[in-house]
């Protein structure tokens, strides 16, 4: 894709990757649009990037989802790139988990991850077709590939968003529209809570790593240990998840 002289929507920008994919957006000649729930959030990061566009909206809201599209389109029509960034992570045990009573709570990282995405890429792909010029990135995770068995929603949702992502790029090859995947490993962000990756990829190489990716034109990009991750074999796949569920299993005990 082209790396300047765009207008790009950013979900779950706020913060962690999303705000680090703005920052480098900007500084590259892009307008950039990023949403959050937050508004205090999405204040400090507009503080951070005097220019940055914020929007507040929850994506878990398909009503929201659908005003967001409405609004940029009407007030940033030149709008041509989609970032799916927006994810929540929670860990736990499916023996302890009270899903009769607490749906909602689970239904949320569904609603989120999943849905958000799928959704969203559907809404702009019409709009971005009739563009020079488009992409659609997807946020998804090493995780689409190696599960992180005591974040199973998590993993489930970012392997599903993988799946969508090359038929999304198999029905717009005829168009402008470029369908990317980005698969981050672990990276030093508040994802899932504050302290839980602090031993994950420094964000800010993270970054850089990937956007060196989308200078060289790759429609996958890895960085770090998902980049072997993407290609594993079957029976690397399980060795992989198993030696990560017993390093972790007892962080949900």
């Amino acid at each position: 894709m082209k790396l300047s002289g765009n207008t790009i929507l950013i979900t779950g920008g706020s913060t962690g990757i999303g705000l680090a994919f703005a920052e480098r957006f900007m500084k590259a000649g892009n307008t950039v649009i990023v949403t959050g729930r937050r508004e205090q959030v999405l204040q400090d990061a507009q503080d951070k990037l005097p220019g940055l566009i914020t929007k507040v909206s929850d994506l878990s809201n398909e009503a929201e989802r659908i005003a967001l599209f409405d609004w940029v389109t009407a007030t940033y029509p030149d709008i041509n790139v989609l970032v799916n960034n927006a994810g929540i992570q929670q860990r736990f045990s499916v023996i302890k988990a009270d899903a009769k009573n607490d749906w909602a709570y689970f239904n949320k990282e569904i609603s989120t991850n999943i849905e958000a995405p799928l959704h969203l890429a559907i809404l702009f792909a019409p709009f971005f077709a009739e563009k020079e010029n488009a992409a659609i990135i997807n946020v998804t995770s090493g995780l689409a590939f190696t599960p992180f068995a005591i974040a199973p929603i998590y993993s489930a949702t970012k392997a599903a968003l993988h799946s969508f992502t090359i038929s999304l790029r198999h029905q717009l090859s005829e168009t402008s529209v470029e369908v990317i995947e980005v698969a981050p490993p672990a990276v030093n962000t508040d994802l899932g809570g504050t302290g839980l990756h602090v031993h994950g990829e420094p964000l800010d190489a993270f970054a850089d790593g990937i956007f060196q990716g989308l200078r060289e034109g790759k429609s996958e990009i890895g960085y770090g240990t998902s980049v072997d991750r993407l290609r594993m074999s079957r029976d690397d796949i399980d060795k992989y998840s198993e030696s990560m569920y017993q390093a972790t299993k007892n962080m949900i005990d």
